[in-house]
């Protein structure tokens, strides 16, 4: 951690401990979002629409639209394979009420028009997934939407499985890229041998590739697209297809990939049952954070719930909240009974994360299934609060002079604050306050910005001002200092460094 703001992050979230020097007396409590009572926003409603749960959603900043891109399942009589798995498209002006336009590119048995937009190939297997980012600062206008997927590719030495891309000047027309697989994938039954390094017959075995779920997102930290998703791991007796891990690629121009690394995977607190679905990543204040599906194959056909995993770095993976699901799967019976899947892509508004997820009946296997009920739903939560600390009921130990309750602190690592004029807290003191006192280098107060100097920060508020009597930040010396943090009843959830204006 740098000694300066981060000015690229100029909010801390305390979702872990990277900006926590130490902290007395608290814990962290998980946060999860609330479903949204109209779900699901979207449900199949289309001859072509048996099963629909894959997405990806777009939220315009500057008009507000909505654009949601979403996987639909056809099971039935089809005398073109390519309407199998096609990918689907809506909008809407509040996100919550989408509308499937009537479009002339792909027109399904005696409709001339549907809100299809892209369909597979046709090839081994299905298309699969519908991953799109939009970049309005391409200069190439015809490539500001571009979506990665998985499909089957003729190539001079057959038919071959992997990743593909296509790019749209609109999210509605799309043009497939020609040159593909750009990234190989394996396929093939669980158990077949791990190839021999002679052995040229095998193209489909590809150990350590990414699989067949495709979640993108642009980093902007290594100013790279990257891909999360599903890899296979190899068994006990050293067999392929055993089981879901974490995999990660990487791409400048989002054609060529690196080759794909293994980043994550269950472990000895995971049932043996129990393994990765796929894992779709997101950026968000200094945070790559993952919102795991993960599948249990003991129940139902492999039933998956949502688990919030995070890293600093992109390659550590932290999964502290495993014992609570993120988002778990609804009651039995509803379009989210089964099994839940996530996105790369939330919409951060200004005051609510909104996080569009698919939802199956049953298991995840399980989209042909005549008697499945499906559809898009969104669970949100108020910004930035995926975890907070907070005080312990009753601290005692034998060091204090006399227990304590609901009270507690948090020192925060030492930083400049040259280029700060205030601080706000995301927080709720609604049941009590926050103090913040100002200390140095070397841990002692500095006077004027004591705890009993600084204003109590009371009530629920995504950005409480912080304030002291007689001071302000920008009378300190130059320097570096550290804030400690005073709880009393309350839930810290993030820090914002207000710059000068």
């Amino acid at each position: 951690m740098a000694n300066s703001v981060d000015r690229l992050h100029d909010t801390w979230l305390f979702i872990d401990d990277d900006h926590v020097l130490y902290r007395a007396g608290t814990r962290r409590v998980f946060q999860r979002p609330v479903r949204h009572g109209a779900n699901p926003l979207v449900a199949p409603t289309e001859p072509w629409e048996m099963a629909l749960a894959w997405n990806s959603i777009y939220h315009d900043p500057d008009t507000g639209k909505y654009q949601l891109w979403y996987q639909s399942y056809y099971e039935g009589d089809l005398q073109d394979r390519r309407f199998g798995c096609v990918v689907c498209y809506a909008e809407s002006d509040d996100g919550i009420h989408f509308h499937k336009p009537e479009l002339d590119l792909f027109p399904f048995a005696d409709r001339a028009q549907t809100n299809i937009v892209l369909l597979g190939s046709g090839g081994h297997s299905s298309r699969y997934c519908c991953s799109v980012l939009v970049d309005v600062h391409e200069p190439n206008a015809d490539r500001h939407y571009r979506m990665a997927y998985f499909d089957w590719t003729e190539t001079d030495a057959g038919q071959r499985p992997g990743l593909c891309v296509a790019f749209s000047p609109d999210g509605i027309h799309w043009t497939k890229h020609p040159r593909a697989p750009l990234s190989a994938i394996a396929y093939g039954s669980s158990g077949d041998e791990v190839p021999l390094t002679t052995q040229t017959d095998r193209a489909w075995a590809v150990p350590l590739s990414m699989s067949d779920a495709t979640d993108v997102f642009f980093d902007p930290v290594l100013e790279r697209y990257v891909w999360y998703g599903k890899m296979w791991i190899d068994g006990p007796d050293g067999r392929m297809a055993w089981k879901h891990a974490m995999g990660r690629t990487e791409s400048a121009d989002f054609l060529d990939w690196s080759t794909p690394e293994l980043v994550c995977a269950p472990d000895d607190e995971d049932p043996l049952h129990v393994e990765f679905h796929t894992t779709p990543v997101f950026y968000h204040e200094g945070v790559y954070i993952c919102l795991n599906q993960v599948l249990d194959r003991a129940v139902g056909g492999g039933v998956i719930d949502v688990e919030l995993m995070l890293s600093r770095d992109g390659r550590n993976w932290q999964r502290p909240f495993r014992d609570e699901f993120f988002l778990p799967r609804g009651a039995a019976g509803t379009f989210e009974g089964g099994s839940i899947f996530t996105n790369s892509t939330p919409v951060m508004l200004a005051d609510e994360m909104r996080f569009y997820y698919g939802g199956y009946s049953a298991g995840a296997t399980s989209a042909d299934d005549r008697r499945h009920v499906s559809g898009i739903g969104l669970a949100t939560l108020r910004r930035d609060r995926f975890a907070g600390i907070q005080p312990l009921d009753r601290t005692d130990l034998v060091t204090q002079r006399q227990p304590v309750e609901g009270v507690g602190q948090v020192t925060l690592k030492k930083t400049s604050l040259a280029q700060v004029r205030a601080v706000e807290l995301n927080a709720d003191a609604s049941a009590g306050s926050i103090r913040v006192e100002v200390l140095d280098a070397a841990g002692r107060r500095v006077p004027g910005f004591t705890c009993q100097d600084a204003v109590p920060v009371r009530g629920d508020s995504l950005r409480h001002g912080v304030r002291w009597q007689q001071r302000q930040l920008t009378d300190l010396a130059p320097g570096d200092y550290m804030l400690r943090l005073h709880l009393e009843r309350a839930t810290l959830f993030a820090l914002r460094w207000v710059a000068p204006a």
